[in-house]
């Protein structure tokens, strides 16, 4: 299924309850299909918790005086690796904050380390916005795959929700820059958040049309009590679910986490 209408994809989220059931139906058809019963277990790898960014929902960012902050060293990163290796992971997600601290070298360093003791691994990143010149360097050190969610596709509404340091174009630009280096990309948005709107995420899914990524993640926003959202309202899980189902039936291959969010909402949620 494609979307060129946006009031279509409008009307269906709005009136969800009459797809619902048939929406839910053809998804599982088509994960059955592609992936049969298969689940794709990833070792993420927290390595910092700093961040240069102030974005209003997170936890993370820089004005929040009051995060542990801890970034990992290259030996305590590796020795996840080892660990998470006899484990049975196949694939280690480094992910943090945008901490400068992991520098493109830094980086490069480390991707190159990872692939040489772990051949047969897939190594993943996901360290925010970064130069063209630093993805390409990751990329030619060996990384596979980048995840980095657009929050949002709608200007508008990016603007409410970060600092006027960060654009909406800049992230996007980013994403592209990420699929023209060759990296399976992931890319995806909240729900929920705070001033969203059905036509936001109509919005949201024309621009993944456009983008094609080969992995898209998505979960309830969950405010955070050290962040300018404190008081607002949370995701809903309902419409979290529904979108899924609505995502695998227009991207019939793409790969669809179960993320933590929904599991921190929901006890059945993940």
């Amino acid at each position: 299924m494609n979307f060129s209408d946006k009031d279509e994809l409008v009307h269906i989220i709005k009136h969800r309850n009459e797809f619902r059931e048939n929406f839910k139906a053809e998804a599982d058809r088509l994960r059955r299909l592609y992936y049969k019963n298969s689940v794709f277990i990833r070792g993420l790898i927290e390595v910092s918790s700093f961040c240069r960014c102030g974005c209003f929902y997170c936890g993370l960012r820089s004005q929040n005086d009051s995060a542990l902050r801890y970034r990992l060293t290259d030996e305590e990163i590796l020795e996840c690796c080892a660990e998470g290796y006899k484990t049975g992971f196949r694939t280690f997600v480094l992910q943090g904050g945008e901490d400068l601290q992991f520098s493109e070298e830094r980086v490069s360093r480390l991707v190159g380390r990872i692939k040489s003791l772990y051949p047969d691994c897939a190594v993943t990143l996901s360290l925010g916005e970064r130069p063209y010149g630093t993805y390409k360097a990751w990329k030619d050190a060996g990384a596979d795959r980048y995840l980095l969610r657009h929050e949002t596709a709608d200007p508008a509404h990016y603007s409410l929700l970060h600092p006027s340091s960060e654009s909406c174009e800049n992230r996007k630009n980013c994403l592209y820059a990420l699929k023209e280096l060759g990296f399976q990309t992931g890319a995806g948005f909240m729900v929920g958040s705070p001033f969203q709107t059905e036509e936001n995420l109509a919005e949201d899914i024309l621009f993944l049309q456009k983008l094609k990524p080969e992995m898209i993640g998505i979960g309830p926003f969950i405010p955070h009590h050290q962040t300018p959202f404190a008081d607002r309202e949370r995701g809903s899980v309902e419409l979290t679910l529904f979108l899924l189902s609505l995502l695998r039936i227009v991207f019939p291959s793409v790969l669809l986490p179960s993320t933590t969010a929904l599991s921190s909402v929901s006890p059945t949620g993940r």
